[in-house]
């Protein structure tokens, strides 16, 4: 008679350890979750907050994953869905609540169009990352279009302007549903955004960075809303350039 190899078992236990990754999650899913409450009851800063504690983790999550060798396709799947519920569902929610619903079907359309462009975006990332293509060296350097993420911190740029200069009128809601509108069609572009996790930094340049690092923790510390205000612009900037940079070198290929 064949001896069959007997199934693997499940493992029964984890370490508490190799679960932080996900507790990360977890506490970003309760951080949207929670902004849309607040932005319900009117609570705005706070729930912009915790859309923004909301980016710190999910920018955590899959790197601690990664380097305690517990990254699992399920930790994959909880943080892409913990991406769209923060930034595909609670950012434009925040966003209606507090300056589109009084611009009728409208703003709500410019909240659909949003949604579904966060949706599109994460479902190509999750379906290039499940290829057995390798990635060349170019494409680890730029993603495809604005991550999530940045598109949703991008879509509350004028939030930020609103509580860094509170005398300052309303921007007119139509150009606040265009933004988000246009930050959304960002996500699902084609446009080549630079991605910082390929950047690397010459051991000289190092103390220079860490210099700068700190100043923008000093700004974001004291100037909150002006400091995420120039970040908005700068990251702006910096999409147009490597759009008009990649348009340049195709050009010189033909």
């Amino acid at each position: 008679m064949i001896e069959r190899p007997e199934p693997k078992k499940l493992r029964k236990e984890f370490a508490l350890f190799h679960l932080v990754p996900n507790m990360l999650t977890v506490a970003a899913i309760c951080a949207g979750l929670t902004a849309i409450r607040l932005g319900v009851h009117g609570a705005y800063l706070e729930a912009v907050l915790l859309i923004l504690a909301a980016a710190v983790l999910d920018g955590l999550d899959g790197r601690l994953a990664r380097l305690m060798g517990s990254d699992s396709r399920m930790g994959a799947e909880l943080d892409s869905l913990a991406d769209f519920l923060n930034f595909g569902i609670a950012t434009p929610l925040l966003l209606y609540f507090w300056a589109l619903q009084d611009a009728g079907g409208a703003g709500w359309l410019s909240v659909l169009i949003f949604a579904v462009c966060a949706v599109m975006r994460l479902a190509r990332f999750n379906v290039a990352g499940k290829s057995d293509i390798p990635a060349d060296e170019d494409s680890k350097k730029y993603f495809v279009g604005v991550p999530s993420p940045a598109g949703a911190l991008m879509s509350m740029m004028p939030m930020y302007v609103s509580f860094a200069f509170t005398d300052a009128p309303l921007l007119p809601d139509a150009l606040i549903g265009a933004w988000m509108i246009a930050m959304g069609l960002l996500m699902i572009s084609r446009v080549p955004t630079w991605s910082f996790k390929a950047t690397r930094i010459s051991r000289e340049n190092v103390k220079f960075f860490l210099v700068g690092f700190a100043a923008l923790c000093a700004a974001l510390l004291t100037f909150a809303w002006v400091a995420l205000t120039a970040l908005c612009l700068i990251y702006a900037g910096a999409v147009t350039w490597t759009l008009v940079d990649d348009r340049l070198k195709k050009k010189r290929g033909h």
